[in-house]
């Protein structure tokens, strides 16, 4: 009878600290898992919070955002209560109650809460990025593309905010000011080939004769660092068939390009073939290319 006990009490404390430690690593690699997350707090953490010392005030906290994306708001007024009680006037707790109001769609307030807290402290990009958050909620993408604008005038090194941006003038179809964005980003990370690959992509939708060979080049820089991206691969074959079969591209231009698309063209049916497609798909892969393929 007193081994079974200490078995459970064994199993229940693996439980524990199992919860503990995934939450730790979501917490660790910035991984919201917030269905996940609430599910873990209802089935373990919840009746065990005391038993995590006082790693349980962040938990709190990764649980309170948790629950405001699943729009469990009981949950959320529980862990801001917790929070606040212990650490009152905190500029953490003030925006996770910002972020509350976001939730409610009180997104008034919630900007008044985040200007209040950017007065007390105006480099916390965490706050300003809210901001853009409830701008884009209320479907006011010409405002959030400018506060996203004037944040990066202060954080130049954020590529997360970059990236937004970037996405946010693909939506309003300002492609010139895309391609800046990645520009940026190429210049923070120039060993990221996917950077390389969707820079490449909004020149070649620009579609003229000087940005479809920027695309060609970019689409060449991606695969030298990841041979491996198969989009990268089709994009340098179009890119290169494009130029190949232009009229006003010079004799060595076209041969040149011929060669780069046959090339980038082999490349491809070769990782369909190492990745054991069936022979059905190869030869539908085959002639599809051979279609596009410069007479």
């Amino acid at each position: 009878m007193l081994k079974r006990t200490l078995t459970s009490f064994a199993l229940f404390a693996d439980e524990v600290d199992n919860a503990r430690e995934t939450l730790r690593q979501w917490r660790e690699e910035n991984d919201r898992r917030s269905e996940e997350t609430v599910e873990l707090w209802h089935s373990v953490i919840a009746k065990n919070i005391k038993k995590l010392g006082d790693e349980k005030w962040v938990v709190y906290e990764q649980v309170c955002i948790a629950a405001l994306d699943c729009h469990e708001m009981a949950l959320a007024k529980e862990c801001l209560n917790k929070l606040d009680e212990e650490f009152p006037g905190s500029l953490r707790v003030k925006k996770l109650e910002a972020m509350q109001l976001e939730a409610l769609e009180k997104y008034d307030e919630a900007f008044e809460q985040y200007d209040a807290l950017l007065a007390q402290d105006e480099a916390n990009s965490a706050v300003h990025k809210r901001r853009v958050a409830v701008l884009l909620s209320q479907q006011m993408v010409g405002e959030a593309v400018r506060e996203l604008s004037d944040y990066l005038r202060r954080f130049m090194g954020d590529q997360e905010a970059w990236l937004q941006l970037c996405g946010l003038y693909l939506r309003e179809q300002d492609l010139a000011r895309a391609a800046f964005c990645l520009e940026e980003l190429i210049l923070c990370n120039p060993h990221n080939h996917l950077y390389y690959q969707r820079y490449a992509e909004i020149q070649y939708t620009i579609g003229n004769m000087e940005t479809m060979e920027l695309a060609r080049s970019y689409f060449a820089q991606a695969v030298k660092l990841n041979p491996n991206n198969v989009r990268a691969l089709y994009g340098l074959f179009l890119a290169a068939s494009h130029i190949g079969s232009h009229p006003k591209s010079s004799v060595q231009k076209k041969k040149d390009n011929q060669r780069y698309a046959a090339w980038a063209s082999q490349q491809i049916t070769k990782k369909y073939q190492e990745r054991q497609c069936e022979d059905s798909q190869v030869k539908l892969l085959e002639g599809m290319l051979t279609t596009l393929q410069i007479n």
